[in-house]
């Protein structure tokens, strides 16, 4: 088995929470990389229905190590809630969950922050969660962020909390005319924390490279996807941390030489957030129909998805980014019965055929999708298990998906169980390109 990195290959919400679920039960770590308790990671098996928000997916499998690695931006109250809502269901936390001492900490004042800034904005909205997450990564950027680690330290932790404060409620009171924060509030408050947390607190990156040399297999989890990745995404509609393959390295300290394969994550049509491009969108019946059969509502925000048809332009840019070795298609049965499909292979913007996504965001803004038009097919596919189950019409969207992204497909959604998948190859069974010592 060799170290894979999962990512999201559009716009986040592909279902990379069900992919690392099934493929937790053969790794021995799966650790989250970046973003914050803004993902919502649903996983559906024959115990229930699970959220994940800042907790690895591999959670429900008892032989597996969880980690919340040194790029994610915590908010411990939110860890200790997500905490007590598993407990109850049969999921234990002990020697199998650590936190990064790295990992950057969220504060009251950043998702006051977070909040004041985007209503600020007006038509200039971000699409932001409100979770303080961009503020607590701009804290890190600037040098004066408060780590986990510092939780063991009240000491420094009140000290670093007693610095921000001056300038953080001046900005709250001056700028945003919001109520500002108490040194000695704040400090009880996450001290309480500190207690709940203390014994997962460790030294991550030591435990996960000791791991590798050992020959364990780690399964690395992105949150949101590739075009809202920092750099890479469609900026400034983009989250603040780097959710392509490449913040699994940053994000862990985990070494590029360490990984060996990289799988991203698509669903059979295309769907986004909040504000930004978004070239094949639908607003009519068609993409009402992909929203409601699709069910596609965010699990952490309730906010509706935009719908479209599937964008081969986008994708084909996150193998690129990503360098994909393979893909995981997710939610083919929403497109049982529908009588024709289209598939974006490339834009067209005054006068000039873009085969590739354009990083100016105006021109991609005025983008018009070129569509290939596909026969669909009436036929059943939910909760097949196999490729030959498959109706000739879903082979051949399949085939042209996998041919348009220049990698193969490894798996298939068919379902939102974790029994409704088909399995072509096993991502992990890659070979290691570390020789064995």
């Amino acid at each position: 088995m060799g170290n894979l990195v999962i990512i999201g290959a559009q716009w986040g919400d592909e279902g990379k929470g069900k992919i690392v679920d099934i493929l937790a039960k053969d790794a021995n770590i799966v650790v989250r990389y970046q973003g914050g308790s803004n993902a919502g990671h649903t996983v559906i098996n024959e115990r229930g229905t699970y959220i994940f928000h800042l907790i690895p997916s591999g959670i429900l499998y008892r032989g597996t190590t969880c980690v919340i690695g040194n790029g994610v931006v915590v908010d411990p109250g939110a860890l200790i809630e997500e905490m007590d809502r598993l407990q109850p269901l049969g999921i234990a936390f002990g020697k199998n969950f650590a936190v990064s001492q790295r990992a950057h900490m969220i504060l009251p004042y950043h998702k006051a922050i977070d909040r004041a800034s985007e209503q600020s904005k007006g038509s200039r909205k971000i699409g932001t969660t409100g979770r303080g997450i961009g503020p607590s990564y701009a804290d890190k950027m600037a040098r004066v962020g408060i780590r986990m680690g510092d939780l063991l330290n009240p000491a420094l932790f009140r000290k670093k909390l007693e610095e921000n404060l001056v300038e953080m409620n001046w900005f709250l009171e001056r700028l945003y005319k919001v109520e500002t924060f108490q040194v000695d509030k704040v400090f009880d408050q996450y001290m309480g924390y500190a207690e709940r947390l203390k014994s997962y607190i460790v030294d991550t990156t030591t435990l996960l490279n000791r791991a590798i040399n050992k020959d364990k297999t780690v399964l690395f989890e992105g949150a949101q996807g590739t075009h809202l990745d920092v750099d890479f995404g469609t900026y400034p509609y983009v989250t603040s941390s780097s959710s392509a393959a490449g913040g699994a390295c940053t994000g862990t300290g985990v070494g590029p030489t360490m990984i060996d394969a990289v799988m991203g994550i698509a669903k059979a049509y295309t769907t986004r957030v909040g504000s930004g491009p978004f070239p094949t969108e639908l607003t009519d019946e068609v993409g009402q129909g992909l929203q409601e059969r699709g069910r596609e509502f965010g699990s952490t925000t309730g906010r509706a998805r935009r719908c479209g048809w599937y964008d081969a332009v986008v994708v084909r840019h996150a193998a690129q980014v990503n360098g994909l070795t393979s893909l995981a298609v997710t939610k083919l049965d929403v497109l049982d019965g529908c009588k024709e499909l289209k598939i974006c292979v490339g834009y067209r913007h005054g006068g000039v055929l873009y085969k590739e996504m354009p990083s100016d965001l105006d021109a991609l803004m005025q983008c018009e999708p070129v569509y290939q038009r596909m026969k669909g097919w009436t036929a059943s596919t939910t909760g097949a298990t196999t490729y030959k189950q498959l109706p000739a019409e879903a082979k051949r969207y399949l085939a042209r998906i996998e041919e348009l992204a220049g990698c193969r497909i490894d798996m298939i959604s068919t379902g939102s169980k974790r029994t409704e998948t088909i399995i072509l190859r096993n991502p992990l069974k890659c070979s290691r390109r570390r020789p064995r010592s």
